[in-house]
């Protein structure tokens, strides 16, 4: 068993009481390969498998990410994330906002999970979750006006989640981690941390290590039960240049 605070990222595929989670890009694209090809055979649902590649391609840079590079591994896994709920607003010609994105994602994955790896992946790592949930540095609560005071009510969530976990009410406990993360992923990339700073650290190291384990479960999910969904208009396809034009 990983311990759910060292960072270290998962090597191969798992199999708890009969569930199995992808693990690495090689077990994921294996997965993938015949639902890709039913997809090119249907000519339906082609966005899929680009955001499954698209995917796939930034979790391998993370799989050749020294083990302690925290800072680059969350960046990278985000974006891997980014590219499976990102949709485009045609009204707006423009990316829905990520929070709504990303809200709207969770809500469809947790659906689809017919086989219970978010549940796993939660169960399995609680205490990196209660974690996540203590650190009012991952609070966007607590930074609104930094004080000792904010710093114990942004635990709160770190209380309630013993009764989410009691009520199996996992759309919530996902959510809450997610937000976490995010807070942290909006940290590095907008300038607001030192790279590599060592004030940082166990948030960073908690946050990647969370999602490199959420990431593997929302493509497994996807491969499973997701290949033929619609997931929304994707943002920036791949075109080829226009005749004339370099390349």
């Amino acid at each position: 068993m990983i311990d759910p605070t060292n960072g270290q990222p998962p090597q191969s595929s798992i199999d708890t009481d009969e569930i199995v989670i992808y693990k690495t890009v090689r077990d994921i694209r294996r997965a993938w390969k015949p639902h890709k090809q039913a997809v090119v055979d249907s000519g339906e649902h082609e966005n899929t498998s680009i955001r499954v590649h698209r995917a796939c391609s930034w979790m391998h840079q993370v799989e050749n990410l020294e083990q302690n590079n925290h800072d680059q591994r969350l960046i990278l896994l985000w974006i891997s994330f980014n590219t499976l709920y990102g949709t485009w607003n045609p009204e707006e010609r423009a990316p829905v906002p990520d929070s709504t994105s990303w809200g709207d994602f969770l809500k469809r994955i947790l659906k689809l999970d017919q086989d219970g790896c978010l549940r796993t992946v939660l169960t399995q790592h609680r205490k990196l979750v209660t974690a996540l949930l203590q650190d009012e540095h991952l609070s966007r609560y607590f930074w609104q006006e930094p004080t000792p005071q904010r710093a114990n009510q942004s635990r709160k969530a770190m209380h309630e989640s013993r009764t989410w976990y009691l009520q199996k009410n996992w759309g919530v406990i996902l959510t809450r981690v997610m937000e976490r993360i995010y807070l942290a992923r909006c940290q590095l990339v907008h300038g607001a941390a030192t790279c590599g700073s060592e004030l940082n650290r166990t948030a960073l190291r908690r946050c990647a290590t969370m999602l490199g384990h959420l990431q593997p479960a929302f493509l497994t999910i996807i491969v499973h039960h997701g290949a033929k969904e619609d997931w929304g208009l994707m943002c920036y396809p791949p075109l080829r240049p226009a005749s004339g034009r370099p390349s």
